[in-house]
């Protein structure tokens, strides 16, 4: 999904919420309700079924029991800033989400690695060996 087509459906289907926020803004953090919440409907997003798992399972910690994506913004003091933010952080969230993993490239450790881990090995056997009591014949 193209990253405006992704924004495009979070201004749609978003839900906003407002309500005090903390921090600077003097006698207006306690009189206007700046601090935006975004809800999204995380299942209604437009892509394919395992994109969608995936991503679900990258945003478990940030879905909701109901399957909503929420994100909170209160930096700013005004509410079009926190919106902003907010709408912003959401579409970062689901491109990161969606985006494809790079597979790992298999690599094979260097032969100077090989090597001191078998003498490391080789002097722990002699280290145990040399705890033992000595054998009667």
């Amino acid at each position: 999904m193209q990253r405006n087509e992704l924004q495009h459906w979070i201004e749609r289907e978003g839900r906003w919420e407002f309500s005090r926020a903390g921090g600077p803004g003097g006698q207006n953090v306690n009189k206007v309700n700046t601090r935006a919440t975004l809800r999204l409907p995380f299942e209604s997003l437009p892509v394919p079924p395992h994109q969608l798992a995936a991503a679900r399972q990258r945003l478990a910690g940030r879905l909701t029991n109901e399957g909503e994506l929420v994100v909170h913004a209160s930096q700013a003091r005004t509410q079009l800033a926190n919106r902003r933010h907010a709408a912003q952080r959401a579409l970062e969230l689901l491109t990161a989400a969606l985006a494809r993993r790079a597979r790992r490239a298999a690599t094979r450790p260097p032969p100077g690695a090989v090597e001191r881990r078998i003498s490391a090995k080789k002097r722990h056997a002699q280290k145990k060996r040399n705890r033992r009591p000595p054998e009667q014949h």
